[in-house]
Formats: structure tokens, C-alpha cells, sequence
């Protein structure tokens, strides 16, 4: 199989989907792996080190769409690579359709087969895909937090998240106690906040207090619970998923007045539309807005701050599912791997996820049907 590594084209996305070891174990099976120039230098991965891999430099995007049976990204197709999609190719990403109808429809349009990361999933219920950048947005929602609460540059309430001596530490509330989550409360409870976490799960909140022990206040989510404690944040962290499906709304506009001016919001799950009503998608050219006297900050793409990191992390994650396609095929590899048949989003124009559909209205399609 023909497997393309494009180089993204979303803003500031210095990741890439594939590193130099992953495409010598893809070569070593006999595939060929085309990857566009530098399409690894943002994460500090050479045009050299994929060759010296087996790769296949590809100078430009429309060359290398147009070789590939495979597309493995990081971010879903953009609007200027839209006209590249075509039936007979196999798109293997994060792609969060709930919150996009406009990619959706393209996707169908198209007739392809488009597998998204975040909606594999294992019989336990569990991502293994959306996990390794989950923990790594997690992590980052705490450091741009802190630095949002500075009074400058964006106008925060020159809060210092861990306090000092004599003087109180910031209030920390994370909505959702999966894996982002948890990793904003342990980072967040690592540099001295007061942290508060919510979940509808008992059994996450009671594992984060075996964890974290006292550190940290586990709270039952419901709408009063999160109205108490969202009015008297200093940070809000929303990190609540369905996969496949569009986030719950569970911080109301007027919840989010009742905040103190210049306390921050870090919606994590803007990817599916976000849980917070004011927020809406930014980008790392422009992270934050200002709403009713907040700090939103709703980028898309997180993980992109730190993609060297990432896109090792994204790799580790990612290959094994890449290799049972190219050597299975799609037909075969989704036949005899469950997680990976639910990862189908979309095939010959029909969507085969049952999350995504609900979000747009429509019944799912059943990917037997369709291949």
C-alpha cells in the first residue's frame, strides 16, 4: 500500500503523523510511504531522517494526495484540501465531525472511507487513540490557565495558581474526570492550587481521590453542583467527552456572567464543540477572547504547543492501527479488529457512526452494509 504523510496546514499544527521509526517499521512491511517536504520540521524530524527511514520525499501536497491509497494526519482535511478527497482513498485522522457539518457532508460527498482516532474504541470503552493527546491537553490546560490568570498579556485576574505564603491559591475546577482531566487535577494540585473536580462517574472521582488523596475535592456533577463552583473559580477546565458526539453544554451563559472578571476559561473539548455555552473555536495565532469580563481559551489543536512531544506520543498510539490497515486493507482489517471498525466515521457516502449521526439528526449506517 501507498501510504501518505502530508504536511498540515492548519495554523501553527507543527505536528506530524508519522515519525522516521514509524515509517521504516511501515517499509520494513513491504509498504511504501510517501512523505511531503518537510513535512516533519516542526517537530524537529528532517527530510533526511525519513529518507534514511525508506521514505519517498514528495514535493507537494496535490502529488502526494494524489499517489497515496492511505492518508495518515494529524488534523482533519481543511477546506483548501478538500478537492484532493476521492472514494478510492482510505483518510485515517482525528476528524471530531460532531462539531464540523461542512467537512461531513464533503466526507460523504467524497464517497471515501474516513477513520477518525478520537472514535476508536475498546471493548472497555476506552480511546486508546485520543488518550496519549488527552493527557497532553490536559497538561497544557493548566500551564495556559496559569499563564491566562497573569494580568498581562491577556487582562486575567493576577491570580498565581499555587499562591504564597500567606495568600490563598487559585480555585481550579475541571468538569470531567477522564484522562485530560485528570491530568489538569494533577498537574493543577502539583503546583499548589485548590483543585475541584466533577464527574458523573463515581468511579473516577473515587480513583483521582486515591491518587491525589487530600489534595484535591471530588464533587458529583449535576447542574447545581456546577453552578456553585463555577461562580467562584479562578479557572475552569472543561474536559468532558462523548466520543464521537457533540460535548454537553454543562456551563451556561449565565453561569459564566456570575464569574469573577478576569477569571479563565480552557474549554479542552472545543474539538466536539466545547461544554462551555460562550465558547467558541480560537487558534494559536489568536488563543483568547473576552466574554461577559472571562478569558476564554478554545484552541483547537492543544497539543500542537508541544509537538515534539506529541507527535511521538500520537505515533506510539497510532501505528498499530495504521499497519493492520495497510496490510489488511480496510474491508479485512475492520472485519476482524472491533475498535477499529468503530473508528469508521464515514464510507461511500454514508456515516457509520453512531455518535456523529445522532449529532447531525440522521440514522447510522452499518459499515457491513456499505463494504
Amino acid at each position: 500500500m501507498r501510504i501518505g504523510i502530508p504536511r498540515e496546514i492548519k495554523a501553527e499544527e507543527n505536528r506530524v503523523s508519522m515519525t522516521p521509526a514509524g515509517v521504516a517499521a511501515l517499509v520494513a512491511h513491504g509498504h511504501q510511504v510517501l512523505v511531503q517536504k518537510d513535512a516533519g520540521a516542526g517537530s524537529g524530524l528532517l527530510d533526511k531522517e525519513y529518507r534514511q527511514a525508506g521514505a519517498r520525499i514528495v514535493a507537494n501536497a496535490r502529488d502526494i494526495w494524489r499517489r497515496a491509497d492511505m492518508m495518515v494526519k494529524v488534523k482533519e482535511p481543511l477546506p483548501p484540501e478538500y478537492r484532493y478527497l476521492r472514494e478510492d482513498l482510505i483518510l485515517f485522522t482525528y476528524l471530531h465531525l460532531a462539531a464540523d457539518s461542512r467537512l461531513t457532508r464533503t466526507l460523504q460527498n467524497s464517497g471515501m472511507c474516513a477513520i477518525g482516532y478520537e472514535t476508536i474504541q475498546l471493548e472497555d470503552g476506552s480511546l486508546p487513540l485520543l488518550a496519549p493527546m488527552s493527557e497532553v491537553a490536559g497538561r497544557l490546560a493548566v500551564q495556559v490557565g496559569a499563564w491566562c490568570l497573569q494580568a498581562f498579556p491577556e487582562g486575567g485576574r493576577g491570580v498565581l495558581l499555587g499562591g504564597v505564603s500567606g495568600v490563598r491559591p487559585a480555585d481550579v475546577v475541571i468538569l470531567g474526570a477522564g484522562i485530560a482531566g485528570a491530568n489538569a487535577c494533577q498537574i493543577a494540585a502539583g503546583v499548589g492550587a485548590h483543585v475541584s473536580i466533577m464527574d458523573i462517574n463515581p468511579a473516577k472521582l473515587r480513583y483521582i481521590r486515591d491518587v491525589l488523596g487530600g489534595h484535591v475535592t471530588t464533587i458529583m456533577s449535576n447542574r447545581a453542583n456546577i453552578e456553585e463552583e463555577v461562580t467562584h473559580a479562578d479557572l475552569v477546565i472543561g474536559s468532558v467527552l462523548l466520543p464521537g458526539a457533540k460535548a454537553p453544554r454543562l456551563v451556561t451563559r449565565s453561569m459564566v456572567k456570575n464569574m469573577r472578571p478576569g477569571s479563565v476559561i480552557v474549554d479542552i473539548s472545543i474539538d466536539q464543540g466545547g461544554c462551555i455555552e460562550t465558547s467558541r473555536p480560537t487558534t494559536l495565532d489568536e488563543p483568547t477572547f473576552v466574554e461577559s469580563g472571562v478569558v476564554h481559551y478554545c484552541v483547537t489543536n492543544m497539543p500542537a504547543i508541544v509537538p515534539r512531544t506529541s507527535t511521538f506520543a500520537l505515533t506510539n498510539a497510532t501505528f498499530s492501527y495504521a499497519l493492520e490497515l495497510a496490510n489488511k486493507g480496510l474491508r479485512r482489517a475492520v472485519r476482524e479488529n472491533a475498535a477499529l471498525k468503530r473508528g469508521v466515521n464515514v464510507c461511500r457516502g454514508g456515516i457509520t457512526q453512531e455518535g456523529v449521526a445522532a449529532a447531525f439528526g440522521v440514522e447510522h449506517v452499518m459499515i457491513e452494509d456499505l463494504l
